[in-house]
C-alpha cells in the first residue's frame, strides 16, 4: 500500500471541504489529514476515497462518508486516553481516527468477515492499541466498562439502555436513532440514573442489528 504525495493533497482537499462544511475540531481534522482512507477501500475504487461520500464495503455494510466520520468524532469530544467503546467496526476507518486522536478504542463488529479484514487491516498499520472484538454490540462491552465515551455507528431504532448503563458519569455517547433516516444523538450521563439528550441532524445510516454473524 502507498500513500503518495497525490493521496496526501487529495486528503488536503477533503479537509478543506470538511472544514466548509462546519467542522472545527483540530484534532478530528488533523487525524483525517492523516489517515490515508484508500488504504481502507478496494483498490479498485481508490479514486472515490478522498470523495465526500460513504462507500460499500460488503455484508451491506459501508464506509461512512468522511463529513459523518467528522461530525460524530467531533461530538465525542475526544480527550487523550479516553477509553471508547465503539459499536460497528466496518472498514476500521473511524476506530483508526479516534486512536490517531489519541483515544483508546474498544470496537465491536457483529460480521465476522468484516472483524477479521478490520483486524488485520489495522494491526498491519501499526493500530496496536485499537481491541477488537466480535460480538452482539447491542450488548456492548460489560465486562470493561464504564467507559468514558461511546460511539454508535448504526441507526438504532431506540437508545439502547444497556449501553447507557456502560458509560461512566460525565461521559458521552454518540448514537443515530431513527428508522428510515436518524437524528444524531450526543448523550450525556450526568448523574446514576440521570441523562441529558441533544437531538442534532439528520443522517442516513444502515441498521443497527443484534446478534453476530
Amino acid at each position: 500500500m502507498t500513500d503518495s504525495y497525490r493521496h496526501k493533497g487529495l486528503r488536503k482537499k477533503l479537509v478543506e471541504n470538511l472544514i466548509e462544511k462546519g467542522i472545527t475540531d483540530h484534532k478530528v481534522l488533523d487525524a483525517i489529514s492523516t489517515l490515508p482512507r484508500h488504504f481502507f477501500m478496494d483498490l479498485a475504487f481508490e479514486e472515490k476515497a478522498y470523495e465526500d461520500i460513504p462507500f460499500p464495503i460488503g455484508k451491506e455494510q459501508t464506509i461512512s462518508q468522511p463529513f459523518t466520520v467528522a461530525y460524530q468524532s467531533s461530538l465525542l469530544e475526544v480527550q487523550k486516553r479516553d477509553k471508547i467503546m465503539e459499536i460497528g467496526t466496518g472498514s476500521g476507518y473511524q476506530a483508526a481516527i479516534l486512536s490517531l486522536m489519541g483515544a483508546r478504542v474498544y470496537t465491536i463488529e457483529r460480521h465476522e468477515s468484516l472483524f477479521n479484514s478490520s483486524k488485520t487491516l489495522l494491526t498491519s498499520l501499526g493500530f496496536n492499541t485499537i481491541q477488537f472484538f466480535w460480538k452482539d454490540g447491542y450488548k456492548g462491552l460489560p465486562e470493561y466498562a464504564p467507559f468514558d465515551k461511546i460511539l454508535v455507528t448504526a441507526g438504532a431504532e431506540s437508545i439502547p439502555e444497556i449501553l447507557l448503563q456502560q458509560l461512566k458519569i460525565g461521559g458521552i455517547c454518540v448514537i443515530p436513532v431513527g428508522k428510515k433516516d436518524q437524528h444524531m444523538y450526543k448523550i450525556t450521563r450526568t448523574g446514576e440514573n440521570e441523562f441529558k439528550n441533544e437531538k442534532l441532524d439528520t443522517f442516513r445510516f444502515v441498521p443497527f442489528l443484534t446478534g453476530k454473524e
